[in-house]
């Protein structure tokens, strides 16, 4: 087993499946030495007179070598590779020393153990791997796409943008895309741990990994697959156990200089008692030292605790919530303040035009076709509420339109300048208009033509269903504060913060002033930050905060790829879940260390003063590795 536990789901066909599986071979080996074992201790108790010299020798010989022969393979490998004093090295000394004194029995069971140890964390991470691989398992192997006059099946990796797919009921979305098809219905599960069915309408994104469940759709493919969510998040889960956690790389540099010590400790423990020990017996002192090598051995650490974090990355997994590494883990843990956005992190993000307000009323269509007209170049969720609202804006073309960051868009519609945004864009252009329209609480997109005011359009987003009890959950998860940032107008923010308990809320914002704010957050003594959000716009405050935390259902490419943790879910209530399931995991490695260390330290002590046999010292060693992994793989069974 290599000690850097490097667990990649880097395959998801059925052999790679049938590997997990149907391991009974790896059983074979340790079984034969396991009865070998109990034959040799039966024997020994009941025939001693028969079963002794080269009888009883070749006996545990035959039962060592199948256990011990990858155990010294292993530590083959690490020499070549300059690592000396390992785990391998150490259990290969100790047990050919029991051989050399004659302790067979515990020779043997020192690698049956051992290896069983190993069987169980193979089974854990096996375990582990699986509601990982839950993910994997929802990769479709064909698309059906529109070709030639013909639908055509094809490997999704061959389907180019705006190709048009279909899908049948019962099969999973091959690719991202946009809905063609009136409506239908999604099991969405795989990707964001969420049981309830999504009816998704025409014009509406539909996600790769979706299952179909009522009839035959037709999407038009928006992303190739490599850049789709579902590749997105097999990559980011893939990468995640490859990012080890603080306390994970304490542990491995610790054993790095741990054992070669401990080596040195039981040479002195088979020397030095000879020039001060007035009855030394050399086989004696000899069997202290190798007892106390098998007590040494770091197995319980090294093997558990990234364990314990993997079975973290897996449970929250499982949870619709994905961790990009280990250490985001150990991060979330410290967290004491959350700055969030709000348009599609603590609502929504569906706006409906609730009113239209034109300077001339009898033209108000065309005012808002000249609107959309230039909206059609954003894909904020405000202008494409106004393009689905708007009637007849194909008749109206847009040229030269440029954004301007954080107060709306500029464009020629049809000859004529137009400017659409908010009251700063106004401001910025030295437009007049009805200032008594700032005191409107929805959100107001003002137009004007030509330099001259138009009129406003008001559209309403809608707070999260699981807003409120997303923030009550986080003060109870131990959050100081809850901050609030929005670019939306300060009256909304406001609103929408009072409603939903949140400590401090900020509105009109541009991106930089949100990181004006995380940065002046960061100046307090003690904070830890955990930013969430799910636009573009919000990729410089992900990138700077502590923890960078996406909703990554429908958020923005940038987002979800500056982030650290990605909820799959859109939920923020999953926030409160992440902090309670990486407390879970920092406590679980904790206990594990402390147990380790603590029986360790004991049996080492009895050990060297010769009162701990080479049975203590198997406990010591693979009974405290077992009791390890055991409790790293409570993770899995919690509920959160």
């Amino acid at each position: 087993m290599n000690t850097e536990n490097n667990y990649k789901c880097t395959s998801c066909d059925s052999t790679e499946s049938q590997m997990f599986e149907n391991n009974w071979k790896q059983y074979i080996p340790v079984s034969i030495s396991l009865l070998m074992l109990l034959v040799g201790i039966t024997m020994d108790n009941f025939i001693p007179d028969i079963f002794n010299g080269y009888l009883r020798l070749g006996l545990y010989i035959i039962a060592y070598i199948p256990v011990a022969f990858p155990v010294f393979r292993e530590a083959v490998e690490t020499i070549k590779e300059k690592d000396f004093f390992t785990e391998f090295t150490l259990m290969g000394m100790a047990t050919l020393g029991a051989f050399i004194i004659g302790e067979y029995p515990e020779g043997v069971a020192v690698m049956v153990f051992y290896t069983i140890g190993e069987l169980f964390q193979d089974s854990a991470v096996n375990r582990a791997k699986r509601n990982i691989k839950a993910l994997l398992d929802v990769r479709p192997d064909t698309a059906t796409v529109y070709r030639n006059d013909s639908y055509q099946t094809i490997s999704p990796e061959e389907v180019e943008i705006d190709e048009v797919i279909q899908v049948k009921a019962g099969e999973k979305v091959p690719l991202d895309g946009i809905m063609l098809t009136s409506s239908a219905s999604f099991n969405t599960a795989a990707l964001t741990g969420e049981s309830k069915p999504k009816t998704i309408s025409a014009g509406e994104t539909v996600l790769a990994g979706m299952l179909n469940l009522d009839k035959v759709i037709e999407i038009k493919v928006a992303k190739k697959y490599q850049d789709s969510s579902l590749a997105r998040i097999l990559e980011m889960v893939q990468d995640a156990t490859s990012r080890k956690a603080k306390t994970e790389l304490l542990i491995r540099k610790f054993a790095k200089i741990y054992t070669p010590i401990v080596f040195l400790l039981a040479l002195f423990i088979t020397v030095i008692p000879y020039f001060v020990v007035s009855d030394y017996i050399f086989s004696e002192w000899l069997s202290r030292a190798l007892v106390f090598l098998v007590i040494s051995c770091p197995c319980a650490l090294v093997i558990s605790i990234p364990l314990g974090y993997f079975g973290g990355i897996g449970a929250a997994s499982k949870a619709g919530i994905l961790f990009k590494g280990a250490n985001y883990l150990d991060l979330m843990t410290k967290v004491n303040t959350v700055v969030m956005d709000k348009t599609g992190t603590l609502t929504k993000g569906v706006f409906n035009v609730q009113k239209v307000a034109s300077v001339d009323e009898d033209k108000q269509e065309e005012f808002v076709a000249i609107v959309a007209a230039i909206e059609k170049f954003s894909n904020h969720p405000i202008a494409r509420a106004i393009v689905q609202f708007a009637k007849d804006s194909d008749n109206y073309t847009a040229t030269d339109v440029e954004e301007i960051s954080g107060h709306g868009l500029k464009g020629i519609v049809n000859g004529e300048e137009v400017l659409v945004g908010n009251a700063k864009l106004m401001q910025k252009f030295n437009i007049s208009y009805d200032r008594t329209i700032e005191f409107i609480v929805e959100t107001i997109v003002i137009a004007a033509i030509n330099e001259e005011y138009a009129g406003y359009i008001t559209i309403a987003d809608e707070v999260k269903d699981d807003a409120q009890a997303a923030i009550s959950d986080m003060h109870l998860s131990g959050i100081k504060q809850v901050v609030m940032l929005s670019g939306d107008k300060s009256s909304i923010t406001n609103n929408v913060a009072s409603s939903l308990g949140i400590d401090s809320a900020y509105g009109d914002l541009l991106p930089e002033d949100k990181v004006r704010h995380i940065e002046e957050l960061k100046t307090e003594k003690n904070n830890v930050i955990a930013f969430v959000g799910d636009g573009i716009n919000d990729a410089p405050s992900l990138a700077l905060s502590d923890v960078g935390i996406a909703m990554g259902g429908m958020g923005s490419d940038a987002a979800i790829e500056v982030a650290d943790v990605i909820i799959q879910t859109d939920q923020p209530s999953k926030i409160a879940t992440s902090i309670k399931i990486a407390k879970a995991t920092r406590q679980v490695v904790i206990q594990n260390i402390v147990l380790a260390f603590s029986v360790k330290l004991i049996v080492l002590i009895l050990g060297g003063f010769g009162l701990a046999t080479m049975w203590e010292a198997v406990f010591a060693d693979v009974g405290v590795s077992l009791l390890a992994i055991l409790n790293a793989v409570r993770i899995l069974k919690m509920r959160f």
